[in-house]
């Protein structure tokens, strides 16, 4: 069976289950952790013999019940009617209380398919199929298959879109750091786990690694952190699946919050989109017993800025991970390359203590949640220095009179070739403006330190190509890329609105 027909086929039961009100989100989760299951009983049996322990049923305070059957695939799948809803439910609770990759996949799960009869379904499909003799491109494939879906499909309601970076984008970024064997890679706010899956193609792909190579990229090159357990689940099987970890080992996926504070952590690579947002809060209790939000800025002494801003805090956490000579591609949106105050600081300090080389600006209607305007971020950190590393920042201006939308549009690795080309992976030394006086449309031009320095607020927000839909009505996009951009100018600008809102009253109502 073809992996686009594994993927029609999974993906089709979720529309009979979305009639017992099993969203497309609770769908995903449910298919991790049967599949997950599954393969560990594969790698139990010959010719793995693995021998991977699984636990007996345990009662509500966590331990083990006396006599009581395996919290294993073959039981489960044995199980049918009320009996399969009754042990599954249990499984799961106990299964999530266990320390390791087994208790990360499974921690806060819940069973969602009330009905026995559809979870024998999705059970007897996956059973189907022998996973672990699968390719690993082809496995990683369906499953990353079905997070875009759920990402599509969940778009409308919170959550879903904005953990799930387009694959296009993330491939493209990854053909320009060229990401090197041996190294090690971070994200610190990983989602499903879409820059880590892409630098673990590269490598393999453009490398004939060695034994060593390959156990290094197998277990010690990634590492990360995703807070909202779901989530983690999702980018824990999607690597599992592409081969990385041991299903008895160790997560590499943290649960704690990156910003916290410094961990001690280096490393030679940060590929990161930070979640959308732009200020970090928490929720207390007051005294009359409402829940109120309240701004949280991150007290740490490496920061150069002490903000509630989310995207600066990680902007500054990320320069903190880097080593001497690290490598960083990041992905930001607007408010960061022109607001004022902490924002203008903590500019000021990446051009002096790092070289940021390189700006992509994207373009509207490429993320599945709406109303963000975003950009990458190229910069490589550097030593103590009295003068600024950076010289020169390349813009490319991938915004400026494209127009893509999420669903019909959508945009794909050649949209980006010419970007990739370029910015020159092999010899950035090398590169070669398109933009002229002669060639004002040029979507590739260079500025430097001191033009960027004498900006006001030392604003990258850049950009030189005039807009044709402001001058030429008779060349207009089509009608769903106009409705698709003024849902993103209205849903961006209702953000800000709400952000303004927020300071004035002093809490998210």
């Amino acid at each position: 069976m073809t992996d686009s027909s594994i993927i029609s086929k999974i993906w089709n039961l979720a529309s009979v289950l979305r009639d017992d009100g099993v969203g497309y989100g609770d769908y995903l989760e449910q298919i991790t952790y049967l599949l997950f299951l599954k393969m560990a009983d594969e790698l139990n049996k010959p010719p793995y013999g693995k021998g991977l322990d699984f636990p007996r049923l345990k009662d509500v305070e966590g331990h083990e019940i006396e006599d009581a059957e395996t919290c294993d695939w073959e039981t489960l799948s044995s199980k049918r009617g009320a009996e399969l809803e009754s042990f599954y439910s249990q499984l799961l609770r106990s299964l999530s209380t266990e320390k390791g990759m087994l208790g990360q996949i499974f921690t806060k799960s819940q069973n969602k398919i009330q009905d026995p009869s559809k979870l024998l379904k999705v059970i007897d499909l996956i059973n189907k199929e022998n996973w672990n003799l699968m390719g690993t491109d082809i496995k990683g494939k369906i499953y990353e298959g079905l997070l875009e879906k759920n990402a599509i499909d969940s778009s409308g309601s919170s959550g879903a879109g904005q953990y799930f970076t387009p694959r296009a984008l993330i491939k493209a970024i990854v053909a320009c750091i060229q990401p090197k064997p041996m190294k090690s890679i971070a994200d610190p706010a990983c989602g499903t786990g879409g820059f880590f899956l892409a630098a673990y193609d590269w490598i393999i792909t453009n490398n004939k690694l060695d034994r060593d190579e390959k156990a290094f990229l197998k277990n010690d090159t990634f590492y990360g952190n995703e807070i909202v357990a779901n989530t983690r689940r999702m980018c824990l099987m999607n690597m599992y699946l592409h081969n990385i970890g041991e299903i008895d080992g160790n997560t590499p996926i943290k649960s704690t919050d990156a910003l916290i504070s410094d961990d001690g952590l280096r490393v030679d690579y940060v590929l990161a989109n930070p979640p959308f947002g732009k200020k970090s809060s928490m929720t207390i209790t007051t005294e009359e017993g409402d829940a109120e939000k309240q701004d949280m800025s991150y007290n740490r002494q490496d920061f150069w800025e002490t903000t509630s801003n989310k995207q600066l805090n990680f902007l500054q956490h990320i320069k903190t991970m880097l080593r001497i000579n690290g490598e960083a591609a990041v992905v930001l949106p607007d408010n960061v390359l022109f607001e004022g105050g902490a924002g203008e600081e903590v500019r000021k300090q990446l051009l002096k203590t790092t070289e940021l080389h390189t700006i992509l600006r994207l373009p509207t209607g490429i993320f599945y949640a709406p109303g963000v305007k975003a950009n990458v971020l190229f910069f490589d950190n550097k030593p103590a220095s009295k003068e600024a590393w950076t010289k020169d920042i390349w813009f490319y201006d991938y915004r400026t009179n494209i127009h893509h939308t999420p669903k019909k549009r959508t945009m794909t690795m050649q949209h980006l070739e010419e970007f990739i080309k370029l910015y020159n992976p092999g010899n950035r030394n090398k590169r070669v403006e398109t933009w002229s006086e002669e060639n004002e449309e040029g979507r590739w031009r260079k500025y430097t330190y001191d033009e960027i320095i004498t900006k006001d607020k030392t604003s990258l927000d850049i950009f030189w190509i005039k807009d044709k839909s402001l001058t030429d009505l008779d060349n207009l996009p089509d009608p769903d890329i106009l409705a698709n951009e003024i849902i993103e100018n209205i849903e961006a600008g209702l953000n800000s609105f709400r952000e303004i809102m927020e300071t004035i009253n002093g809490n998210d109502e």
